[in-house]
């Protein structure tokens, strides 16, 4: 890690940590209640999903050797957003077990299209630009249908639906680090004990073979393991944009291109960018609070802009 990625890992970190005391400050049990129920729960779930989101984005840029690739590549996003829909259209319930039926079918739907995906990738019979497209075909098919749903819900479910597909992380207690926490876990160990093959695979399919690497297998597990940790974050916080392709992006300019590094500078790259973004949308209207998911798309697109344009120019 040079000196560069290490003043932005701890910059980013401290900042971070310091978002636990922005907004209105409170006294006695008030106080506590808001730090110890609110706002640490609500840091630990962002850090928790801006890690995932951006591990997984880093990972997915190494194994189809593009820069747009993101966690929703292979229909995850679009596949949660589906099952939350007629979750919310069909007013399935409160719950089981402590999860919502709305997280339950989100969640659902995003492993639906995500399996659906890897098993195409799994057979070893399509290249990594077939995979892609068949990524953007299930997302496109998941969308439409999404919108027919939508077509046939009544306005109570249109709303909730629009508040879901904004991303946001407010949230009482511990119970959502709890039900995203294995997940999350299982993406990034999975992911970084992948580091090595991808970045053979980085470096060519053919020169991968030749060391050993079974690409299908591989290509297989990334999608596998990271769409794990994808899918349970969106389900229980909606989609966030820009995370998993904006993060890797700006630690591979700080640290290069090595998925030795670029694996975990992403992963706590992510987890502070998440938190700073959602502190923002605390303060950002005076009296109201804005989804985080509009603070990351706001900074995300004019940050790719800016990337892509430094990238022609170089």
């Amino acid at each position: 890690m040079n000196t560069r990625s290490a003043l932005f890992v701890a910059a980013s970190l401290l900042l971070a940590l310091l978002s636990l005391w922005v907004g209105p400050s409170f006294s006695g049990a008030t106080r506590d209640f808001v730090f110890y129920e609110l706002r640490l729960p609500r840091l630990l779930v962002g850090a928790l999903v801006g890690a995932t989101l951006s591990i997984s984005g880093a990972a997915f840029q190494a194994v189809f050797n593009n820069a747009l690739a993101t966690p929703s590549t292979v229909g995850t996003t679009a596949g949660a957003t589906l099952g939350a829909l007629l979750a919310l259209a069909f007013d399935v319930g409160s719950g089981v077990f402590g999860v919502s039926l709305l997280t339950a079918a989100a969640f659902g739907g995003a492993l639906v299209t995500t399996l659906t995906v890897s098993g195409l990738a799994a057979s070893g019979r399509l290249s990594k630009n077939d995979v892609l497209l068949a990524g953007i075909a299930v997302t496109l098919a998941a969308g439409a249908l999404a919108s027919g749903v939508q077509f046939a819900s009544d306005a109570r479910a249109l709303v909730a639906a629009a508040q879901w597909s904004l991303g946001q992380l407010p949230q009482v207690g511990y119970r959502g680090v709890l039900l995203i926490a294995p997940f999350a876990g299982v993406t990034v160990v999975g992911l970084l004990a992948l580091a090595r093959p991808l970045q053979s695979l980085a470096l060519g399919e053919e020169l991968a073979q030749a060391q050993g690497v079974h690409v299908a297998r591989l290509r297989f597990l990334v999608l596998l393991v990271a769409s794990l940790g994808v899918a349970a974050c969106v389900a229980w916080c909606g989609p966030i944009a820009f995370v998993g392709l904006i993060v890797p992006h700006i630690v591979r300019l700080l640290a290069g291109p090595s998925l030795r590094s670029l694996l975990p500078l992403s992963f706590l790259g992510g987890a502070a960018f998440l938190v700073i973004c959602d502190a923002l949308a605390r303060i950002a209207l005076p009296g109201r609070e804005l989804p985080v998911g509009v603070v990351t798309a706001a900074l995300g697109a004019p940050t790719l802009v800016f990337l892509v344009s430094r990238a022609r120019r170089e």
